[in-house]
């Protein structure tokens, strides 16, 4: 059994132990667990995942009550993960993206198709909002041999919750993440959303509006477009508003970033990001600013040579576990420092070049089959 130490981490480490334990049938014991947070031990986004996690893989569990400080988990399946339809209910605001997260790398060891039905916060703080999972994350999945599908039935904001998910997942071999190089911006995809109570304030056309405007303002004069004129008119290869039914207010707004590359194996071109930026509304915070707020982030990216964002960094690092390669990453974060740990202790030996204002982090991943 793993004794692992989450004294200096939070949910994500708990979360990546569970779907580490369920791909190598090694069972973990999580003591102290969210030890660095205001309010330590499981919450109920956290509660959720380990009992989604022990249902699925017919898991022995201790621990698992709300704001529980030590869990073990001992997968009851050696190799493969039957499939099977699966209900989960939120009663919060409790984040359904970072569930989700949670689950993708299991469709490695997935004997059948899995079908979740979910129900919770879709768009919330701190964690990935729904758009970044559909728009950014699971493109870029899916060209590396992810088999899965997301269908939206139900948004979910902050407090209410309430949003509906339905996850198709299944048996996915996966290629090798070759993204240590970057080419020069190609376009951006917008995706803004309001809640239905929302629309006579033209929310989502506002947000998205704020986003462009400060993204062309911020792209003028850089030193990578002065060569190519095309390129000084930012190109929005997909805008899409949404008014979406909610069962409380709220906005958010995701810019993905879509960058020219050489061929790649699978012959695919710039269509989709490798790097996603959001923000969420505020009550009282203009529309427009919520959108700049996230354009300011990927102004901030396009000063680094990374190939993906710093919350992509982190989550590819189970895509890497899995089938091995390289990502630049614009910065080192406490979750990939935390999450490293955590990988070297399952034995994956990760390698990381510090390049400049990036780093390289590269493994020949797990050599599961």
């Amino acid at each position: 059994m793993h004794t692992l130490d989450g004294s200096d981490a939070g949910g994500q480490f708990l979360r990546r132990a569970l779907t580490l334990s369920a791909l190598t049938g090694e069972p973990v014991r999580l003591e102290s667990v969210r030890g660095n947070r205001p309010d330590p031990g499981l919450a109920t986004q956290h509660l959720a995942v380990l009992e989604t996690m022990a249902t699925i893989c017919d898991a022995d569990v201790s621990g698992a009550e709300l704001e529980a400080e030590t869990v073990t988990f001992d997968p009851g399946l050696a190799g493969a993960i039957p499939g099977g339809e699966y209900t989960v209910e939120v009663g919060t605001a409790a984040s359904l993206t970072l569930l989700i997260d949670s689950l993708l790398p299991l469709t490695h060891r997935l004997e059948a198709p899995l079908t979740l039905t979910a129900t919770g916060g879709t768009d919330v703080a701190w964690s990935p909002p729904l758009d970044y999972l559909r728009y950014v994350k699971l493109p870029l999945l899916r060209r590396h041999g992810l088999q899965a599908s997301l269908e939206v039935d139900r948004r979910g904001f902050y407090p209410a919750g309430g949003g509906r998910l339905r996850l198709q997942l299944a048996p996915s071999a996966f290629d090798p993440l070759e993204l240590d190089r970057r080419g020069r911006i190609a376009g951006v995809r917008v995706y803004s959303t309001c809640a239905a109570s929302l629309a006579d304030a033209d929310v989502g056309r506002r947000q998205a509006g704020g986003a462009l405007e400060r993204l062309r303002s911020g792209l003028q004069g850089r030193p990578a477009l002065e060569d190519d004129d095309e390129n000084r008119s930012l190109e929005v290869i997909e805008r899409i508003e949404t008014v979406a039914e909610s069962h409380c207010p709220g906005s958010v707004i995701v810019l993905g970033l879509a960058f020219e590359r050489e061929a790649q194996q699978d012959g695919t071109g710039t269509d989709w990001p490798l790097a996603g930026f959001s923000a969420l509304g505020e009550p009282g915070k203009p529309a427009e600013r919520v959108g700049e707020d996230a354009a300011d982030e990927a102004l901030a990216f396009l000063e680094s040579d990374g190939t993906v964002d710093r919350y992509l960094a982190d989550q590819l690092l189970d895509h890497l576990t899995l089938a091995g390669g390289r990502i630049r990453v614009p910065t080192v974060t406490d979750h990939v420092e935390t999450s490293t740990r955590l990988l070297e202790s399952f034995g994956v030996d990760l390698e990381r070049e510090a390049d400049g204002k990036t780093t390289v982090v590269s493994t020949r991943g797990l050599g599961l089959t």
